[in-house]
């Protein structure tokens, strides 16, 4: 955990809703723990949509992982705490895709998406034969 503020954020990542049910067959324990003395962190000012707000105060997150090189630049949000959150976020889950590779959460959910969608193939396919098999018994 690391604190902003009032508010601490979990380290980790924050993935897409669809794959909550794949919780329990993903493995969590290789997932990188960021420490605080490895990121740099800066404050630019943003640009882009958000008005006046976003192009004079300070709240692009521009953050670096000093052992691994990886800079995440983040300004999705107008607010800094926000940027801060995604920006750690989104490096978690580059350091984890560059530590671990086919065993990241990311390559995990991306195998298991491959394994339903073969899943889903296979079963349209079965159901097209047996209603062809079906029409050829009915004469239709």
């Amino acid at each position: 955990m690391f604190h902003i503020g009032r508010k601490s954020v979990s380290s980790l990542p924050i993935y897409n809703l669809f794959f909550i049910k794949y919780k329990h067959s993903i493995d969590y324990s290789k997932v990188p723990v960021l420490l605080e003395d490895d990121l740099q962190e800066m404050h630019v000012r943003g640009s882009g949509p958000g008005g006046q707000k976003t192009n004079k105060t300070s709240n692009c997150v521009v953050l670096k992982h000093l052992p691994s090189g990886i800079v995440v630049k983040c300004h999705e949000t107008r607010s800094l705490e926000e940027n801060q959150k995604r920006a750690r976020a989104s490096l978690l889950t580059k350091l984890d895709n560059l530590l671990n590779g086919d065993h990241s959460i990311a390559a995990q959910l991306k195998a298991l998406d491959v394994k339903k969608s073969i899943s889903k193939s296979q079963k349209r396919n079965k159901l097209k034969i047996l209603k062809d098999e079906w029409k050829q018994r009915e004469n239709l």
